[in-house]
């Protein structure tokens, strides 16, 4: 089957960012607008943004297979539905098959962060089984095997973030405690340093700098907890790659450094797991890719 024109949307709290593949895979027009909060502002700005995404490729909707969209939330792929997505104003929403009816073309929807695992494995041009870690505003995680995404029996696999292993006890708004979510994410960033303000990310190299010992307390927790997920994900999936997205990876030296030292600190002490090589496996996804937005466009129709 010859391959056909596609459209990928990562949907995300503040912005929606769009991009139209050809069917060679390149992408031929992308864009960005405003998330507007609650189902009808999602609906109302997925289907402005398709509709701008159209006109500058320079190709027909006809000609388009389908729209992909990767969002926030419990994703049930097979009915299109989105649920908790709280941070959109989304309880639930039938997202998929409203918004096909408003565009005209079919749509899929899938978590952001398994589109962004397929974006990933796609934009880094990696085979055989990939690991993809988002270290955003939360902890989550994507398994690919050969540019396929694992997505589990009900479509939450890579809830990594929920596994209450932290020996801190602090608690998660998912009710355990200890979640690798309390202490490797953004938010665990602004609990533990609340004078980064609202995007600590931004500012907390320059505090470490200029010798904040709460600000060098939190990129050690964040340290800590990022190299534990990336030691759990090779001890279950055996990855052939790590790769580190969402938006604290642009701490980078401090926060790489960091993860790299504390593997292999471990490795020091097990041959085990010297055997597995996670430091030399640890790859940071290259700023500017719209990893969800892509993978979300492959996924389409799949």
């Amino acid at each position: 089957m010859t391959p056909s024109p596609r459209i990928g949307l990562d949907i995300g709290g503040t912005k929606i960012e769009g991009i139209a593949l050809d069917p060679a895979g390149d992408i031929v027009a992308r864009a960005l607008v405003p998330t507007i909060p609650g189902p009808t502002g999602v609906l109302q700005a997925s289907g402005e943004i398709v509709a701008r995404l159209i006109g500058e490729s320079g190709l027909a909707r006809a000609e388009f297979a389908g729209v992909g969209i990767g969002i926030p939330g419990q994703v049930d792929r097979a009915t299109g539905t989105v649920r908790n997505a709280y941070n959109m104003g989304l309880s639930s929403l039938a997202l998929g098959p409203e918004l096909s009816a408003a565009i005209d073309l079919p749509v899929s929807v899938d978590n952001d962060v398994t589109a962004a695992a397929i974006g990933a494995a796609s934009i880094m041009r990696l085979e055989g089984t990939v690991a993809y870690l988002n270290l955003g505003t939360g902890l989550a995680a994507g398994v690919t095997v050969d540019g396929a995404p694992v997505r589990g029996a009900d479509g939450f696999a890579g809830e990594i973030g929920h596994l209450a292993v932290d020996p801190r006890m602090r608690p998660c708004p998912c009710g355990q405690l200890g979640c690798l979510e309390t202490v490797a994410s953004g938010s665990a960033l602004k609990a533990h340093w609340p004078a980064g303000g609202e995007h600590p990310g931004r500012t907390l190299n320059a505090a470490v700098a200029a010798g904040d010992a709460d600000a060098k307390q939190a990129l050690e927790y964040l340290i800590d907890g990022a190299a534990q997920t990336i030691r759990v994900l090779g001890l279950t999936v055996n990855p052939g790659a790590f790769v580190v997205g969402g938006g604290l990876r642009l701490l980078g030296a401090p926060l790489f450094d960091g993860i790299r030292a504390q593997l292999a600190e471990w490795a020091a002490a097990s041959e085990f797991i010297a055997a597995l090589r996670f430091p030399e496996r640890l790859q940071v996804l290259p700023e500017g890719s719209p990893a969800a937005a892509i993978g979300a466009a492959i996924a389409v129709n799949e």
